[in-house]
């Protein structure tokens, strides 16, 4: 259970805070609810709290979780590319990845989309999927490891300096 003020993952979101517990009636059924907001657009939402795990809320991760996934990005080792698979299917694959809450997941959307881009032209829902993953890890990082969202990204673009520049010649 999570308790008010404590920081809080939505999926495909990001990261809230926990505003408050509230119970309301629905349909004649007693429901507590989670009312978050969540940080990067002051949207506040309603979560059911017997439904949190279900829809993939969970709590920040710890600063040595932060730091392998930041460790991670950096390793190129793996990297199968695009090799047969169209836009369409990749940007459903990675809506799916962001939608899944789990920040491994964010990272490895982030990670393949940067290094397409470093051969081939994003398409534009590409772009958008990457500059979502790129928020939704840079917040989430931050947080955990107690650093300014600025400055993690700032450390994810030095990582893909070789990528961002062949992407800006684009």
């Amino acid at each position: 259970m999570f308790s008010p003020n404590q920081l809080v993952v939505y999926p495909a979101q990001g990261v809230g805070k926990v505003e408050r517990i509230e119970r309301q009636t629905i349909g004649g059924i007693d429901t507590e609810f989670y009312i978050v907001r969540i940080l990067s657009n002051n949207v506040t939402l309603m979560v059911p709290v017997k439904n949190a795990a279900n829809v993939g809320l969970r709590a920040v991760c710890s600063a040595d979780k932060g730091s392998a996934i930041l460790e991670d990005l950096g390793d190129r080792t793996g990297f199968t590319g695009y090799t047969g698979q169209n836009w369409n299917r990749r940007y459903r694959e990675y809506s799916e990845k962001l939608k899944s809450g789990e920040l491994a997941d964010v990272a490895y959307v982030l990670k393949e989309l940067l290094l397409i881009g470093k051969d081939k032209e994003l398409s534009f829902g590409e772009r958008r999927l990457l500059e979502q993953a790129m928020g939704l890890i840079t917040l989430e990082l931050a947080h955990a490891l107690d650093r300014p969202q600025e400055e993690v990204q700032a450390t994810i673009e030095e990582m893909f300096a070789d990528v961002l520049a062949v992407q800006e010649k684009n």
